[in-house]
Parts: structure tokens; C-alpha cells; sequence
């Protein structure tokens, strides 16, 4: 079974929406991977995802609200075929790390743009925004089987 870390700077905004997003489409194509998520920092280790993260992923059938922060490390190369950065300063991080070969999610379907941090834009719309570019990106991913 093929497995995917999806990593973010906290791991309570756009890292667990994807991997929320991500089991939701493999599931609805029969595929079985094993799928995580966690952050290049932290302070948020033990906090379900942010409020707005859970709001959106509601709106599309998705509950992520179990799901809990925690730190991406070393170890995590060994156990994920696939380790995805949501934007080029958690990738350089997870490089710094000593990760080889991280991946970024805008890589898939955006040539190479950050999926920027919706904890910074001034409303809701930007989670709904940020939902849509991963599920593209995810799209893209899956459909191309990039994951094989």
C-alpha cells in the first residue's frame, strides 16, 4: 500500500484538509493508501485542525475534526512513499530536515505554485479557495496516478 505525508507549517490549516480531501477521493475510487499529515513546526502539536479547516471540509463532506497536529520528522521519509509540501518554504524545511526529494502540491495541476496559508486571509473565502486548489491539485495527482 502506497503511502502520503502532506505537510504544512502548523499542520492545523492546509496539510490536514489535504490529507482529509485526499482519503475522500481515493476512497471514492477504491484505492487504498495510506495517507497523514503534519507540520514543519511545533506549537500547534495535539490541536485539531483550525475551526475554518473544519467549516470547509464540512462543506464537502469531509470531517476532518479528529485529526490532530503534530511535527513531521526525520523518521517520516522511512514511512511515506510520498512526502508533499503545501508551498516552497515548508519544502525547503522538510529539505533542511534531511528529507530527500519532497514534493510540492502546486506541482500538480499549478506549475509549481505555494498553496498559500489560508490562516492569513482576512475571511472564509480564502479557506474555500485553498480547498479548491488542493482538491485540483489532488485531482491531478491521483488521475496522472502519480501515487503509484
Amino acid at each position: 500500500m502506497k503511502s502520503i505525508l502532506f505537510v504544512c507549517l502548523g499542520n492545523i490549516c492546509r496539510s490536514p484538509l489535504a490529507e482529509g480531501i485526499a482519503r475522500k477521493m481515493f476512497e471514492q475510487r477504491g484505492l487504498h493508501v495510506k495517507l497523514d499529515s503534519a507540520g514543519t513546526g511545533s506549537w500547534h502539536i495535539g490541536e485539531a485542525p483550525c475551526p475554518d479547516s473544519i467549516k470547509v471540509a464540512k462543506l464537502h463532506d469531509i470531517d476532518i475534526s479528529s485529526l490532530r497536529a503534530r511535527q513531521v520528522c526525520l523518521k517520516d521519509e522511512k514511512k511515506f512513499d510520498f512526502i508533499i509540501a503545501m508551498d516552497e518554504n515548508n519544502r525547503k524545511d522538510l529539505l533542511a530536515l534531511g528529507i530527500k526529494n519532497p514534493l510540492k502540491l502546486g506541482d500538480f495541476g499549478f506549475k509549481g505554485e505555494d498553496v498559500p496559508d489560508p490562516y492569513y486571509y482576512k475571511d472564509f473565502e480564502g479557506f474555500e479557495k485553498i480547498f479548491q486548489m488542493i482538491s485540483t491539485s489532488l485531482d491531478v495527482f491521483i488521475e496522472k496516478k502519480y501515487y503509484l
